[in-house]
Order: C-alpha cells, then structure tokens, then sequence
C-alpha cells in the first residue's frame, strides 16, 4: 500500500497497478484478480465518500453556495445538468458501445485472453463475497477513512489561525480536498492546494495564511509518503531475498 501511494507521485494513479503488480509477485495473487479487488475497494471509498460528501453538502450548504460562486460556478446550474433524459441516453449509448467492442472482440485473436483477464477481474470484484467477518471489514473500512479525517483533522491545531475553526470546516475542507485529488496530478498537488485554500478563505482565513497551511500540510503529507514508500521498497526487497534464500536452500532432510 505505502509502496502504491509513492510511485503514484512519479506517474499519477500508478499506484493501483504497482499493488496489482506487488500483490502478483510476492503473494502469488494474479494480476487480473488483484485488479479485480483494487476495482472493489475504489468503489466502497466512492461509496463512502459520496455519502460523506451529500451529508457535508447538506450540513453546510450556504459554504458550498459560496464556494460555487466564488470559482465561477452556479449550484443551480450544476444540479440542472442532472436529468432522466441525460441518464438514459448516456447509459444507451454505454451499451451499444459495449455490444460493439464484444462483436469486433470476438473476431480477434486474443478475444479469449481478453476474456480470461476479464474473468480475472471479476474474480477479484466478487471476492467481497467471500469475506468471512462482515462486521470487522465495515469497521475496518470506516477506521480507515475515520483516520484519514482525523491525520487531517490534527493539523488544524498545529496553526494559530485554523485551531478554532472548528470539525464543521475540517470536514468540507476534507470533502472538497478529498474531491480535488480525483484530478491526476502527484498526490494532488494543484487541485488540492486551490480547493482547501478557497475553503479556508470563505471560513475567514486571511488570504496568505490559507497558502501556508495548504503548502505545508501538503509538504508533510508528501514526504510522509516518500518515506514510507521508501520503508515499503526497502521491506519488499528484504522479504523477497530471505524468500529466495529458502528456497535455494531447499529441504534439510
């Protein structure tokens, strides 16, 4: 995990396939359904995000109002492109793209290692299936994303000017950073440090004060990141060579 976050700074979104990759290396995992289970997991955190962020949004409404505002967009606009009408002929269209690649697929040769990797895949999808304590992955899942807030949360007290601000503007600051970082830039940087930036502004924070707390939060997070990837690497590569060595040294008797 620490090794995926690291290499998603030199090539954005990197990381997911280096995980398939180590997941395929050292536990035996094949790529397809190590995917497979990457695909799960993004979905559970979409899901779990986009309940946090409806809750937000309703929670604190007028800030969200502002921030729209404030970027050159209109809510009301922004809802208005929501419609039956849109879902419909997109999902349409979806499918008849799908009928199209299976037909020309099926007239190539590799049509059955796409459909092996495919089946890989989907292997992976469903092995949420096959978790064998249900409760403890809901805990888990919420522990992780519980602690995410809170390492973020934390931070607030390290300045002067965003101690008293409060869990309200913690929270849509972690909503809006937490929507910025879907833009593929490294860890975020850019979208990130623009939308928590503009949310502190509207909560009062001045204007330069606002960018030292984006720089240097960003800063720590970052180097957080190389380090324990760096550590990550560092185990793999130990891990591996003592996995060798038993091998090559086969059994004593």
């Amino acid at each position: 995990m620490f090794l995926s976050y690291a290499a998603s700074l030199v090539i954005p979104r990197i990381g997911e396939f280096t995980r398939c990759g180590v997941l395929k290396r050292y536990d035996g995992v094949s790529f397809a359904k190590a995917l497979g289970t990457v695909v799960t997991e993004r979905a559970i955190d979409t899901l779990l995000m986009a309940v946090v962020t409806a809750l937000t949004l309703l929670l604190q409404m007028n800030v969200f109002s502002t921030f729209f505002n404030k970027t050159g967009t209109s809510l009301g606009s922004v809802m208005s492109r929501f419609s039956v009408t849109g879902y419909l002929v997109t999902a349409a269209c979806a499918i008849a793209v799908l009928f199209l690649l299976h037909i020309l697929l099926k007239k190539l040769s590799i049509y059955n290692k796409v459909k092996a990797t495919l089946g890989g895949i989907w292997q992976g999808v469903i092995s949420l299936k096959g978790v064998r304590n249900t409760p403890l992955f809901i805990f888990y899942t919420l522990g992780i994303w519980v602690s995410y807030f809170l390492h973020y949360y934390l931070t607030f007290f390290c300045f002067d000017f965003t101690a008293g601000l409060g869990l309200e503007c913690a929270l849509v600051t972690f909503v809006v950073g937490s929507i910025a970082v879907i833009v593929p830039t490294p860890n975020g940087a850019g979208p990130w440090h623009f939308a928590v930036k503009t949310m502190l502004i509207l909560y009062g924070v001045a204007d330069n004060n606002a960018l030292y707390f984006v720089l240097i939060v960003h800063a720590v997070q970052t180097l957080l990141v190389i380090a324990l990837g760096i550590y990550a690497w560092a185990a793999l590569a130990f891990t591996g060579k003592k996995s060798a060595g038993r091998q090559a040294a086969g059994p004593l008797a």
